[in-house]
């Protein structure tokens, strides 16, 4: 059966090592849908912090956004919404009391306050550019339970590769079962990880199948690209899977095939092999 659905990551999968939007992968793109292919991004970043790259690709009309949190159209019309429960989020937060000044609360919202930290660490290095170009979204609440008035979709840290594995260990570490989800997004080379906390059972692949049942499209037919940890349930969730060139280790080594790397036009590739070449126009 032909693709009839793609979901593309972002960091590190469509745009290169440069955050830039190769010609090649635009291109690819608008051919595929031209012949009837829905295209989707699928991302750990919030709508607002993606929304520059989507509009880079007029082409996308839905985009899972957050970590599988939210499903939105381009408009950014929220479609889909998964959110933590207010005690769920209590429990996450409580646990990641040494972690508070990498640790945030995302919020469903328009404008301002989408999400929340305890304190903003404005002249942090690591983290100011990200600071600056979110300032709009950004608020601050002490202490930061004090901010669930409402349910969150995600709790979200970023820093340091081994601090966060510290971070997710100490997730892991909680009397099981769970009521939520953890995802890993490790940027070695920089020494920068993001962790995404939803609620159970909400990852890229969830939302990811339910927008193929909701568009009639088998599991088969579904294809998705990606490079990180966090890709794995999207991967998993679809028919064809494709890895980049520049994935992590553990994502190389689960036996899906690899295209070429995100400074050499990999999603270009994987479509042209798998969509364009095995489609009529």
């Amino acid at each position: 059966m032909p693709v009839r659905l793609v979901a593309i990551d972002i960091d590190g999968t469509l745009l290169d090592s440069r955050w830039r939007l190769p010609p090649a992968n635009l291109a690819a793109i608008i051919a595929a849908v031209d012949r009837g292919v829905d295209v989707v991004l699928a991302t750990g970043r919030r709508f607002d912090f993606a929304a520059p790259v989507i509009a880079q690709v007029p082409p996308v009309r839905t985009c899972i956004v957050s970590g599988g949190a939210l499903t939105k159209a381009r408009d950014g019309r929220t479609l889909a919404r998964r959110t933590m429960p207010v005690p769920t989020a209590r429990l996450v937060l409580a646990a990641l009391k040494d972690f508070r000044p990498e640790t945030g609360v995302v919020f469903d919202r328009p404008a301002e306050n989408q999400l929340i930290y305890e304190r903003i660490a404005w002249d942090d290095e690591r983290h100011q550019a990200y600071f600056e170009r979110n300032r709009h979204a950004l608020g601050e609440v002490a202490p930061l339970e004090r901010c669930l008035v409402e349910d969150p979709i995600q709790v979200m840290a970023a820093g340091g590769v081994t601090r966060m594995r510290a971070l997710s260990a100490t997730l892991d570490a909680l009397p099981g079962p769970h009521p939520f989800e953890v995802a890993l997004t490790e940027y070695p080379a920089r020494d920068l990880s993001i962790v995404d906390v939803t609620a159970a059972g909400v990852s890229k692949g969830t939302a990811l199948s339910e927008l193929a049942r909701a568009r009639g499209v088998p599991r088969a037919d579904v294809m998705a690209i990606g490079d990180n940890h966090n890709d794995r349930t999207m991967l998993e969730a679809a028919g064809v899977a494709v890895v980049m060139a520049n994935a992590s280790d553990d994502l190389k080594a689960s036996g899906w095939p690899v295209t070429a790397s995100n400074d050499e036009e990999g999603v270009a590739r994987a479509l042209e092999r798998y969509v364009l070449l095995n489609s009529e126009k």
